[in-house]
């Protein structure tokens, strides 16, 4: 059976959420809501919906979000009981009504064969009245490797509530907590999957909603965002890069040297780990970029010396 986790903190949307879960034409799911200490009470709702479908609550009284968001997303997972499969699924996020329906549907497609399981996904801006919304379809097929290349080059997209994990292997494997939680999802897939690929049901979608409250909407976070940006692409360069195909190993080599480049300078160590990288996955377009970057930091520094 499948839980359905809600970290929850925002009420301003949460209606819409829980509004897609009593339209779903297959019930066989139950839902976790984790009060993140919240001032905004959301029991007049849960209550409203209670007879739709299965909920578990529960508030905690401290605040995990504010400061650790992957510790709240886990110890909202650890309320769920017999449940294999979980959707950690965001308080202003809504699926399609066909969405567990699809999920049970195609689940002897991907029984055994994947940890991982991802919908189509449209992004929902809350300020803007959009008709002609993309939805972002993936193969049915994927290794978790090649979709997050698709992703940082600009090719796709991806966030955390349109994927749903075994139990298992959460346990297992665990969030890597990031700032804000930022690509903490996206290490994720590539943890979780265990070298086994992604499946996407790409009948359905869960529709991601982006406001001025949401954490990727807001603009006053930004140094932790960066902070994120860095630690998740110094965790892939430095130790997960041989995971890659070669035109991904030069698209993380470039992404972690932009990352740490907004903070501060790169150090003669990380300059020649960068340059033997580079050699390594030789590509000549990308190497003479490299050595062009290299040759004016270089001169920079003798310049800041005299």
């Amino acid at each position: 059976m499948l839980a359905v986790v809600i970290p929850y903190y925002k009420i301003s949307f949460f209606e819409d959420t829980l509004k897609s879960l009593k339209e779903q034409t297959n019930k066989s799911f139950k839902v976790y809501v984790g009060n993140d200490a919240s001032s905004e009470n959301p029991e007049a709702l849960l209550t409203k919906y209670a007879s739709e479908f299965d909920i578990v609550y529960k508030k905690f009284e401290n605040n995990l979000g504010g400061v650790h968001l992957v510790k709240q997303w886990e110890r909202c997972i650890k309320m769920v009981k017999d449940e294999k499969w979980i959707m950690l699924l965001g308080d202003d996020d809504f699926i399609e009504n066909n969405l567990v329906e699809s999920f049970y549907n195609k689940y002897s497609f991907f029984s055994g064969k994947s940890n991982v399981i991802r919908f189509a996904s449209s992004v929902f801006n809350d300020t803007e009245e959009d008709s002609n919304q993309q939805i972002f379809k993936h193969p049915e097929w994927e290794t978790a490797q090649n979709s997050l290349c698709r992703k940082i080059t600009g090719q796709t997209r991806s966030s955390l509530s349109e994927y749903i994990f075994f139990k298992d292997i959460f346990f297992t494997k665990r969030f890597t907590n990031y700032p804000l939680a930022f690509y903490s999802d996206d290490k994720a897939w590539l943890d979780f999957s265990d070298s086994k690929p992604i499946y996407t049901i790409n009948e359905t979608t869960v529709n991601i909603r982006i406001s001025n409250i949401s954490i990727s909407g807001r603009t006053d976070n930004l140094d932790l965002k960066i902070e994120a940006e860095q630690n998740f692409y110094s965790d892939l360069y430095c130790k997960q890069l041989d995971e890659f195909s070669k035109t991904c190993r030069l698209h993380i080599m470039r992404k972690f040297e932009i990352a740490i480049l907004k903070k501060k300078k790169l150090n003669t160590q990380q300059w020649c780990k960068l340059y033997v990288n580079y050699i390594k996955n030789y590509d000549k377009k990308q190497f003479y970029k490299f050595n062009k970057r290299l040759v004016k930091s270089i001169v920079y520094r003798k310049r800041v010396m005299h």
